[in-house]
């Protein structure tokens, strides 16, 4: 039985059901127009054969530079567990936040205690609304004792950040800003740094910063990325006039390192549980639902935007009350390989018909040698062990119209090299941060 997105899986505490904001396939042609920017790395990712791209942060991002028929994504990810390699995330804006109050007004608008980040730090942050929603998971840079800046995820913080400061009671300036990142992962990743900036890079810790010039242009390296493997962010500042200076000079240097230029690799971050804003939560999507319950802290003092609304709904957790329809889980599934972008959340049901749930980051592990997702189930079926149907498309079930068995298991689904903040917090026996 072929499913239909339906309107029953159980949604009563959100506006706008999240599994039901489709995708698909899309076989017409689509318009670009000029108000989706190229980034400043976009010519060099063509040159260095990107295929496909997608829209992120309004900015062409792409996905694709090995083709379905030498390996596809799989190949991109070979490159990325055994050598090095560089990714265009030019589409991570930076929006800066500058002046006498950026400490204030930082710790005021993030749930993290932003009095802790020291200078040439960063952290993994989250900012909410009044209810509680995620509005953004950024990395949080730290430039000096007056300027954050914020590393985005897909959706417009600037404005955010203006408004929250319209009657400007902060005395700050918050702009988006001329810096664009590339990241550099994999396990050779570290003697690639250093051979571009010097071996100080070896010294920098987790989520550290340094200043360097790369290609003779100025640079904030920092020790972060996307994947759970080892590796570095490069922002490169003016970028859109310099942006072919630090490349090349990457590409010189990634020579004798095997450096592979690749997409963002989702199979990897999935594995290591790493989120994606408005893949795998949205402004309607509460902390503790997606498992960042660690970032809302117990001893923070003073207010923040959503305190009111999360405290409470801790307490109602702690409690043992039902606090909201869906959990986000982790999943082994069975099928065929998925091996490309889901385009669509597929539905989970318990019976083989009613569906109960949905994917939101599904794909196939090498490491595991089987099927691996993260995606919600009701509140009360989240335990561990719990078995399921998976409706996959025919392409990815072992009988056309059949649905898979699969069920839930533990987030990351394997060790990290770099384990994530969720992933440290976990392993410490805490459930929120500072």
């Amino acid at each position: 039985m072929k499913l239909k997105q339906p309107s029953s899986v159980d949604q009563s505490d959100r506006k706008v059901p999240f599994n039901l904001r489709q995708s698909g396939p899309t076989p017409q042609q689509m318009l670009i127009s000029t108000r989706v920017r190229k980034n400043p790395y976009w010519h060099l990712s063509v040159e260095a054969g990107c295929w496909r791209c997608t829209v992120y942060n309004r900015m062409y991002h792409p996905r694709g530079y090995v083709k379905p028929e030498d390996g596809g994504a799989m190949v991109e990810y070979d490159a990325l567990v055994n050598h090095v390699t560089m990714w265009n995330v030019a589409v991570e804006r930076q929006i800066r936040v500058k002046g006498p109050d950026a400490l204030k007004f930082t710790n005021f608008v993030i749930t993290r205690d932003a009095t802790r980040i020291e200078v040439m730090k960063g952290k993994y942050v989250i900012l909410c609304n009044d209810k509680g929603g995620v509005l953004n998971d950024p990395i949080l840079l730290r430039i000096a004792e007056d300027e954050f800046w914020f590393s985005l995820s897909d959706s417009d913080i600037m404005f955010f950040l203006q408004g929250v400061n319209h009657d400007k009671k902060f005395n700050v300036e918050i702009d988006e800003i001329d810096v664009s990142p590339v990241q550099i992962q994999g396990p050779k990743s570290i003697d690639l740094m250093a051979d571009l900036v010097g071996d100080a890079v070896r010294d920098i810790p987790y989520y550290g910063l340094m200043a360097a010039k790369v290609g003779g242009r100025d640079c904030i390296i920092s020790q972060t990325g996307f994947t759970g493997e080892k590796g570095y962010e490069i922002y490169l500042k003016d970028a859109t006039l310099y942006a072919d200076d630090m490349w090349n000079a990457v590409l010189e240097a990634g020579k004798k390192h095997n450096l592979k230029v690749i997409a963002p690799a989702h199979h990897r971050r999935i594995a290591a549980g790493i989120l994606s804003w408005g893949q795998d939560l949205d402004s309607e999507t509460y902390p503790f639902q997606c498992n960042l319950g660690y970032q809302v802290p117990r001893k923070k003092q003073g207010d923040y935007i959503g305190k009111q609304a999360l405290e409470a709904m801790r307490a109602k957790i702690e409690a043992g009350e039902k606090p909201y329809s869906n959990q986000l889980v982790g999943f082994r599934l069975g099928g065929k390989p998925i091996d490309e972008y889901a385009p669509d959340f597929w539905l989970i049901s318990e019976d083989g018909s009613t569906p109960i749930g949905y994917l939101t980051s599904p794909w196939y592990s090498p490491e595991l040698e089987t099927n691996i997702a993260m995606g919600y189930v009701p509140y009360e079926k989240k335990d561990i062990g719990n078995k399921f149907k998976f409706h996959l498309p025919d392409q990815y079930c072992d009988t056309p119209g059949t649905p898979v068995d699969g069920e839930i298991v533990e987030i990351p689904f394997r060790p990290s090299v770099n384990p994530n903040a969720r992933e440290i917090a976990k392993d410490d026996g805490r459930d929120s941060a500072y």
